[in-house]
């Protein structure tokens, strides 16, 4: 794993034209501000349909619709951060790919993938059976707790990424 983590490749990345444009100009902290308000935006969607999950807010909502309703501003923002979030990458890619704060977020950020994965293409096909219910299945409660507390890990590593040379 350190081979990988030290390769070349990550100061190829940082060498890059556009790499040293976006470092060295107001384009990085435009790609920052952009990339938090995204995070936010992805992690507020997604808190939305887990504490509906958890049964704790918007009970008098399905969670399909609210699923349904959510996702699109959900994949959206998570693909205007996921742009900004390499766009800032490659400023100095040879160092995040050692901090700690940076393996943690794309750790957590895969897990939280494998769990929304496993919610959608699992438990999620047949939603028709506690779709509307006021007392949520355990199981379905535990995919929403897990959900919080991965992205919640994901939003605070991130913030500490920068904080971490």
């Amino acid at each position: 794993m350190n081979k990988i983590l030290n390769h070349e490749f990550w100061l190829n990345l940082e060498n890059m034209p556009i790499a040293w444009e976006i470092g060295g100009t107001w384009l990085f902290p435009l790609l920052e501000s952009i990339h938090v308000i995204a995070a936010a935006m992805v992690v507020g969607s997604i808190l939305m349909v887990d504490l509906r999950l958890l049964g704790v807010a918007a009970r008098h909502y399905s969670i399909s619709t609210m699923s349904r309703e959510l996702a699109p501003w959900s994949w959206g923002a998570f693909v205007v951060a996921t742009i900004t979030g390499v766009g800032m990458f490659i400023t100095r890619a040879a160092s995040h790919v050692l901090n700690p704060a940076f393996q943690w977020k794309m750790a957590l950020l895969v897990l939280a993938g494998a769990n929304m994965a496993m919610f959608h293409f699992g438990v999620y096909r047949k939603i028709n059976q506690w779709d509307t219910a006021y007392k949520i299945p355990a199981k379905i409660k535990t995919f929403g707790a897990s959900s919080l507390i991965l992205w919640a890990g994901v939003m605070l590593s991130g913030r500490w990424v920068g904080h971490i040379v």
